[in-house]
């Protein structure tokens, strides 16, 4: 059995994470969402939250679940997990480059190998990040959030 991790804060999960997602799930036999907290960050979910939208986001998915990350390595994570391999999605050739050295330290911390699935096209643009700006602004996010998400994100 092939097990994948595809960690991330997901503040909140939009559909691009959820493309990736899916195809991961085509992919391996096991998808684990990890979801992170690094305490320097300011969130604007909570991690429950967070792990609520993305299971109830992925629930289609049977091979895919959930589970907090926790305050360690990544590495150390898919080794407890039994996986094999981690997950990442990229927009551009900006989180290639962010991403690789990332990926290179896993594999020499971890044994585990960094999978690259390019975004779709039509979801290149969209980050968390600017959900939440757009969305602050009254702006229409529903193209590109699950429901569960926008449900919260629109008062």
């Amino acid at each position: 059995m092939t097990r994948a991790v595809c960690p991330g804060s997901f503040d909140p999960i939009h559909n691009g994470h959820v493309d990736v997602i899916g195809r991961a799930a085509r992919l391996f036999d096991e998808v684990v969402v990890a979801v992170s907290t690094n305490y320097a960050k300011k969130y604007r979910f909570g991690i429950d939250e967070r792990m609520a939208f993305c299971a109830q986001s992925l629930a289609h998915l049977p091979e895919v679940t959930v589970l907090p990350l926790g305050a360690g390595l990544l590495a150390d994570f898919c080794r407890e997990q039994g996986a094999t391999a981690l997950i990442k999605g990229l927009r551009s050739g900006l989180d290639f480059d962010y991403e690789m050295p990332m990926a290179t330290m896993n594999r020499h911390l971890g044994d585990v190998e960094t999978v690259f699935l390019p975004t779709a096209p039509q979801l290149a643009h969209v980050s968390s990040t600017l959900i939440k700006e757009v969305s602050s602004l009254g702006g229409d996010v529903g193209p590109f959030v699950p429901d569960a998400v926008l449900r919260r994100l629109v008062p």
